[in-house]
């Protein structure tokens, strides 16, 4: 009975024990808790956060890149988490850009021992300016003209071969490189940000770019058209030494924060990878011909060359115009209408032949009746006013008025007709009399000559002179201000007379 009773006296001790202990540990870690400032982000520190957060596999592990391309400029550090990197670029400043080969093993292999080509340009990040980018950069080419809004640095470049800028495109520029060899392209950007903002008071912010390259392998034919990799990143441009002062200010502003709210933004990181995008949507920048303007030694790039004009017409586009379908016409080629029953296709050759070359890609998947359907705001809100206003006038098919029209008919025909109403008797005015109108713009006696030359199918060198009947029958000379002052739809029966000097004839007007 006595062994009995000791059992419970042994398990008495032994429970009290664990209890000290339990207790002791709890209160450990209530004056740890209690004690000192609790973060969450200290526990997400500790290493076994830390060991699980190493293992979870990025998105950018998802898919393998074939290139990467670096920008060896610091990123800002004023950028918030899960938004896009933003670098800041000093003007006409040589910045590097590493072509790097990032395949795999086996990876593209018809490429291996081959020439790839980039195309890098500078391109506006919003897409209000992407509307009217090409107003935008038609008025920087007007302001700074001879210059280039984006050049190659090629003394300062490695295995860059055939460089190539086309004066007509100043933000790009393209060239050949082997991905087996170390490439490094420096670029230098010419425009800075401010220049193309709405209101210039002084103090405004500049508007973003983006620096897009796209590679092309090529093709069977030896044209380097078929699409690789794209890849672009944020930037804007400052004065010369501006970008360190706004990287600095940037850097002094983000050293003034909490700890709490440093923690929302990035850090500023050394280089800029440029990430992945979608190819830049143009049908003409992969053409492997020479270009006018483009130079294709190894050693020289061209960099002056240009028109300073705005009303310049780029030399490739007018080789667009050799397109052989044909939509319905009204008059002549020259009055063509965008019919609603036309393709894509066809739709975007009317564009091309109306001069709105630039807004091609804008309306790449547009039809006939697509366009037809667009409201005048909405052309003007997608094409800017000016080129807004005149694609609508376009799409509708309104006719500008001439500024005169007269109305011409041959004496031969009309005297036939009276000599016939005296021989029939009949002296009422029911005959038939045939006109043909003639309209004027220029109001001028050489324009009058060639159209009535048009009329007659004759050389406008066969009529000598041209006079108009005055009163007791005197012929008085045409000049550009009696045409002037023509009434409009004025009437009138020529009357042709062998000239003596020459071949020609002269016109009379009565």
């Amino acid at each position: 009975m006595a062994w009995a009773l000791k059992l419970p006296l042994a398990d008495e001790v032994i429970e009290s024990g664990l209890v000290q202990d339990f207790d002791a540990s709890l209160s450990g870690i209530g004056q740890e808790l209690g004690a000192g400032a609790y973060s969450m982000s200290d526990v997400l520190a500790l290493p076994i956060f830390k060991q699980e957060e190493s293992n979870l596999p990025p998105e950018s592990d998802n898919k393998i890149l074939p290139f990467q391309y670096v920008l060896c400029a610091a990123t800002s550090p004023a950028v918030k988490l899960h938004d896009e990197t933003l670098t800041y670029l000093n003007q006409g400043q040589s910045y590097e850009i590493r072509m790097l080969d990032n395949r795999k093993m086996g990876e593209l292999p018809e490429i291996n021992g081959k020439m790839v080509k980039s195309i890098i340009r500078v391109v506006f990040h919003d897409r209000r300016l992407q509307y009217t980018e090409h107003q935008q950069l038609e008025g920087w080419r007007w302001n700074r003209p001879g210059d280039r809004i984006l050049d190659l640095d090629i003394p300062m470049s490695v295995g860059v071969v055939d460089p190539r800028a086309n004066p007509t495109q100043l933000n790009t520029v393209e060239f050949l490189w082997d991905p087996s060899k170390r490439t490094s392209v420096f670029i230098q950007v010419h425009c800075i940000s401010t220049e193309f903002t709405m209101r210039k008071h002084g103090g405004e912010k500049g508007v973003p770019f983006r620096i897009q390259i796209d590679t092309f392998k090529e093709n069977e034919a030896g044209e380097y058209t078929e699409h690789l990799h794209s890849a672009s990143c944020q930037i804007k441009v400052f004065k010369p030494k501006g970008a360190d002062r706004k990287q600095k200010t940037d850097r002094e502003k983000m050293e003034k924060r909490a700890p709490q709210e440093k923690e929302k933004y990035q850090p500023s990181y050394e280089t800029t990878i440029l990430t992945e995008c979608s190819p830049w949507p143009e049908i003409t920048y992969v053409n492997n011909s020479p270009s006018p303007g483009f130079n294709s030694t190894h050693n020289s790039f061209p960099v002056s060359e240009g028109n300073g004009s705005p009303n310049h017409q780029p030399e490739p586009v007018a080789q667009l115009a050799d397109l052989s379908c044909h939509l319905l016409t009204r008059d002549s080629e020259s009055n063509q209408n965008l019919l609603p029953t036309a393709t894509p296709q066809e739709a975007q050759q009317w564009l091309h032949r109306n001069r709105f070359s630039p807004f091609c890609r804008l309306f790449t998947n547009f039809s006939g009746a697509d366009l037809l359907k667009l409201t005048r705001e909405d052309v003007i809100q997608i094409c800017g006013p000016a080129d807004g206003i005149r694609l609508f006038n376009a799409l509708k098919g309104r006719v500008v008025r001439p500024r005169l029209t007269i109305y011409v008919c041959q004496e031969s025909q009309q005297a036939r007709e009276q000599h016939q109403k005296h021989e029939n008797g009949d002296g009422s005015s029911n005959a038939f009399f045939v006109y043909h109108a003639i309209y004027l713009e220029e109001l001028t006696a050489v324009e009058l000559t060639e159209k009535l030359a048009q009329l007659f199918s004759i050389s406008p060198r066969q009529i000598s002179q041209i006079f108009k009947q005055g009163p007791t029958g005197i012929h008085v000379l045409v000049s550009d201000e009696m045409i002037q002052n023509f009434q409009d739809e004025m009437c009138f029966v020529l009357d042709t007379m062998k000239a003596e000097t020459n071949d020609g004839y002269h016109i009379i007007l009565k």
